[in-house]
Formats: C-alpha cells, structure tokens, sequence
C-alpha cells in the first residue's frame, strides 16, 4: 500500500478536504494527444512590474507587494453529487477527524467540517444532491478582467465570486474550462484591472519561486521555494509536464500562481504529494508553456480542440533498445495502432519505435506526447521510425479527438475454448502452449524462477505474440524467432506480450 498520495489543492467546505489525484505508475499511455500551439495575448495597461528580487539581501516583500493585486481568491457554490455525497470516509483517502463542539457561526467550525464526513453513513435511501461551497486561488492575465486558476476549483460551480487582495468581490463567468489539463478561465468586468504576465524564459531547476494564493481560506498567503524538479508525470495526465516546487503549497492553494524573481507566472500550483493531506515539501506546478496554450484557446472558442495521432506507446527500455539494434534507449514503442486512426492509415505498425517527431529527437513516451501535444489537429507531422533495424519517415495527418472514441474499450466477445494441447517447455525458461481463447500467440504455463524471463516479471496467463516483430504460435515459430535473433547478433530479444488484454514489448536477455 503506498503510503503517499497525490492530492489536488483546492478547499472543499462541507465536503471532503482534498480531491484525490491518483497516481498510474509504470510507463502505459493510453492514445496521444495533442493541443494546438497558440500564444497567449493579454492588454499592456496596469501590467504589473517588480524591483528586481534577485539582488542580494532584497528579499521578496517589494515582488509580492507588486503581484499580490493580481492574485485572487476564488470562491465557489457548487452542487455535489448524489455519489460523491455517499463517500465513506478512513482508510481510501478521506479523513476521519474529532471535531470541537464549535458553535454555529464560529469562524473555526468550516475549518474543521472541511474535513467532515458528510456522507449517508449507511442504509437508507441515496442522498440527494448536497449543495456546498469550494474555495480556490486564481490570478488576473489582462486589464479587462480575464483570470486563470484550475479546473477542479469551479467545476460543477453554480457560482463563481472572485475577492481581490483589497476585499472587492466580483461574480465571474466560466470562459471555458479544460479537464486533462485541470485549466480554466474565468471573467469579470472591469476595466485597468492590475494582471499579470507569464514568463518569457523558461525557468531552470534551482530557480526560485513565490507562491501566492488562498490556502484554508487564509487569502493572500505567500511562500517561498524553489523549482524542485521538471517534467514530472502526476496522475496520469495527458501532458505530463509538471514544475516540482517546495514553495508550501496547501488546500486552496489551487489555480493559484508561482512567480520567478521578475514577478512572472511560472506555472499553475495543482496538486501535493502528501502522506497526510499537509504540505511536505513536493508541490506540483502546470507550466507556464502549457497554461498560455490552452489559455488562449479558452479565451478564443471556450475549448479546446485536440489532435488525434491514435497510438498506444510505451517506453523504450535498454532491454528493448538492444533487442532491435537501437544504439541508445531513447523512444516510444507503439504497442497497437487505432482501429481507423490516422498513425495505422499512414503506415505505422505495432512495434515501430517513434524516435523523433518533425525532426526533433523523442526521449520516452511521455515526451511524444508533450510534443504532438505542440501540433495543431488537421496538421501533418512527420514520423521518423525505427523498424526492422533501418530508420524510415512517415507523414500522418493528424485528425480530430473523439474523446469518446478514444476512451471506448473494445469488448471481448467469449469465445469456445478447445482443448488445452500438452505444453512445452522453450530455451528461455517459459513453458509455452498455444493459445486456445483465439486471440493467438502463445500462452505462458510456468516460468522458471531462476530465468531472465522471470526477472523481467513474465507471469502465468502472459500471452506471447510475437518474438521481434515475428507472430508466434507453436513452440517450433518461437524457437525459430529466438533463434534468428541470436543469428543477428542480438543477445534481446524483443517480446510482445499481452497480460488481461493489454499488450506490452519486454526486452528479454538471451544467453550467449
């Protein structure tokens, strides 16, 4: 059981404390996709500029005296669910607190019920619909009264009141909001509002950074860090591309910003890594590149529109670098083209490896999507492949995402299963029999312990299918395949296997 867990930021009042954010682990992506490149525009009047906080002993008061206008607290009547209302509370991420015997009206009694159980308890009819209030941070981006904060602070909101720094309150409008990415954009009126800007260099790991937002409800709050980290991948998001500060950031934190020395927003605070729902040091940022791309797109049409490549990849390990004669493990392997997806109708087969899109170089799964994530829907991108040990180009035209598509599983119709034939022990330690479910391949009977197979977690019920881009299924066309591996050379071999329906490429070490 993992004794962490990634939490979103925003406070809930009179409903759980913290929405969960739950970490995928391993390196499966489901189809890339991608969010056209725009850049953000905001108005020139009442942009705020800072002394520079970098000098040294300048500390921050004159940089968060200059931004704090700009940064708001974001107050949110929402309705909640039926569902969500019956959540139990212990041991599956909500807590499970004694509270004081506080008065109606106490200004400590919302603080303690954020952390309440709510639910039914148990029995009876489903409750109804529980109405609540949500707070959250967010910051102004052009004198006209356009503000960023995230997804999950105004979603399901049937009313948004935005409070300045100096208490004025305004009601805003959802603009639009954006679910992979956790965006959204608000608006108010007004006019010579005092806002904000987003970096114009990227920041680097070590720089320092300032939060500014409305934890517990305590707007204004201000703290310092630095960016921890880059690139993290956090609860399975589509992008991916998370800043890692250790600037404290807590419930109500979200939507709020993180500024560099020059008072420039350099990401979205989102989420916490926590074993208890408090600030630990590891805080999560959506940077500053990703907001003013999808910002824009909110601000333009109210949503945003994606392409759709319809791959399933996964990472290149050394083990599968060396099973296709890859010299460094650099890379996204594709596990199975979309049924009519643009990938497959261009060419792209199961067991390509995606080395660089449009001429720039790929690392790993994460990173091919982060990159088609730049190109427009409707735009041609051209695949550079590694197949067959030779490098080859493809030109895909990239469609439009049906997100329900995408999200539709095929069904598995039952099949007659014939007779289990006797199974047969390979050179690899796996003890094979073809499989008899129709799906083809090669079914995994015993593995032996001491084997590579093993180490490289192999299991009974795997399903072999193909052995270097070969399908296999009988024991004598594996053989053959491991054996024409050895004969080039290779000492991996590039497996192809599926576990519960899901298929995988596992480099496996052959004996010399």
């Amino acid at each position: 059981m993992r004794s962490s867990i990634i939490k979103r930021t925003s406070r809930w009042l009179g409903a759980s404390a913290l929405a969960l954010m739950v970490g995928i682990g391993g390196v499966s992506t489901a189809y890339v996709i991608t969010g056209q490149a725009a850049n953000a525009q905001v108005q020139n009047a009442a942009q705020i500029v800072v002394p520079d906080a970098a000098a040294p002993h300048a500390g921050f008061a004159d940089l968060v005296e200059a931004v704090k206008p700009a940064v708001v607290s974001i107050l949110v009547e929402a309705e909640e669910s039926a569902q969500n209302v019956q959540r139990g509370g212990g041991p599956n991420g909500q807590f499970d607190f004694n509270f004081p015997d506080l008065p109606d009206g106490h200004p400590f009694k919302d603080f303690f019920n954020q952390f309440g159980q709510q639910g039914n308890g148990g029995g009876g009819a489903a409750p109804a619909p529980r109405h609540y209030m949500a707070a959250g941070s967010g910051f102004v981006i052009s004198g006209d009264g356009y503000i960023v904060t995230n997804n999950h602070v105004v979603e399901d909101a049937t009313k948004v009141t935005v409070v300045f720094d100096d208490g004025t309150e305004k009601v805003a409008t959802i603009v639009g909001t954006d679910k992979r990415t956790d965006l959204a954009v608000l608006k108010i009126d007004g006019t010579d509002l005092p806002f904000v800007s987003f970096e114009d260099t990227p920041s680097r790991i070590g720089d320092w950074v300032v939060a500014v937002g409305n934890p517990f409800g305590l707007g204004g709050t201000v703290t310092v860090g630095v960016i921890s980290g880059s690139g993290r991948n956090i609860g399975g998001s589509n992008y991916g591309d998370f800043l890692q500060i250790d600037a404290a950031v807590n419930t109500g934190n979200s939507g709020g910003p993180a500024f560099n020395t020059k008072g420039q927003v350099v990401g979205v605070n989102t989420a916490i890594y926590s074993p208890n729902g408090g600030n630990v040091g590891i805080a999560f940022a959506i940077p500053a590149s990703t907001v003013k791309t999808i910002v824009q797109q909110l601000i333009d049409s109210g949503s945003v529109t994606r392409g759709y490549l319809g791959v399933s990849i996964q990472d290149v390990t050394r083990d599968i670098a060396d099973g296709v004669g890859l010299t460094a493990a650099k890379g996204a392997i594709v596990r199975e083209p979309a049924a009519d997806g643009p990938a497959g109708a261009a060419g792209v087969k199961s067991g390509d490896i995606i080395t660089a899109v449009d001429g720039d170089q790929i690392d790993d799964a994460l990173d091919l999507s982060r990159t088609i994530a730049g190109k427009a829907p409707e735009s041609t991108v051209e695949l550079t492949i590694w197949r067959d040990g030779a490098e080859t180009k493809l030109s895909v035209k990239l469609q439009t995402l049906n997100e329900a598509a995408a999200d539709a599983a095929d069904q598995n119709q039952e099949k007659p299963v014939p007779p289990a034939p006797l199974p047969s022990k390979s050179s690899v330690g796996l003890t094979l029999v073809p499989n008899g479910d129709g799906n083809g391949g090669l079914l995994i009977q015993d593995v032996d312990p001491e084997s590579p197979a093993a180490q490289k977690g192999f299991a009974v019920g795997d399903a072999i299918l193909e052995v270097n881009n070969t399908p296999v299924t009988t024991l004598d066309e594996f053989e053959a395949a491991i054996d024409a591996v050895k004969a080039k050379g290779l000492n991996t071999a590039l497996i192809k296997a599926s576990r519960d329906g899901e298929a995988r490429f596992v480099g496996l070490p052959l004996s010399k």
